[in-house]
């Protein structure tokens, strides 16, 4: 289980849509059931899922990206509780850092989401994405500086201000 949210959370930061995600994660661990007689273990069980995974996010958005699909531009009207307002505010907050993640270049993504976002320490990053650590770590500064720079505008776009937490510290 705790490798399915892993991979739910690298598929979904790789900007594979919502409406694939399931069909996404299936197919990662079916290759990794398929390909685990020859895994070597020059790496751990983590970074070699890692890859799959980043592998099939960037397959899974090639293809999004040909299907086209007609989305209604009607919302809904409703009002709201408070707990509900403050829980639509998160959610345009993280759709915001998801946005400007899927914007940032996919070798300074992957380094970002692996350290900041799944706990992995430079080491770790580095063999994940096939780097020295310097470039994991030059990759993981730059990622920063563009996302913070990223979010900022869109904070002040949207009239919203910033908020603090472990994005908050992470930026």
């Amino acid at each position: 289980e705790q490798q399915v949210d892993f991979v739910w959370r690298v598929l979904r930061r790789y900007g594979v849509p919502e409406r694939d995600l399931e069909d996404a994660c299936q197919e990662v661990f079916l290759i990794v059931h398929r390909k685990l007689p020859e895994f070597e273990q020059r790496s751990s069980l983590r970074t070699w899922i890692y890859a799959i995974a980043a592998r099939v996010a960037m397959v899974s958005r090639r293809k999004a990206y040909f299907r086209r699909e007609q989305l209604g531009s009607e919302t809904p009207e409703q009002s709201f509780e408070p707990e509900q307002e403050a829980t639509a505010s998160q959610n345009r907050t993280l759709s915001q850092v998801e946005r400007a993640l899927r914007e940032l270049d996919a070798d300074k993504r992957e380094a970002f989401v692996l350290y900041e976002l799944e706990g992995m320490n430079v080491a770790e990053v580095a063999q994940a994405i096939g780097v020295p650590e310097n470039t994991a770590l030059y990759r993981l500064h730059r990622a920063r500086e563009e996302l913070a720079a990223k979010l900022k505008r869109a904070a002040l776009v949207s009239g919203v201000r910033p908020q603090s937490g472990r994005l908050g510290r992470a930026v």
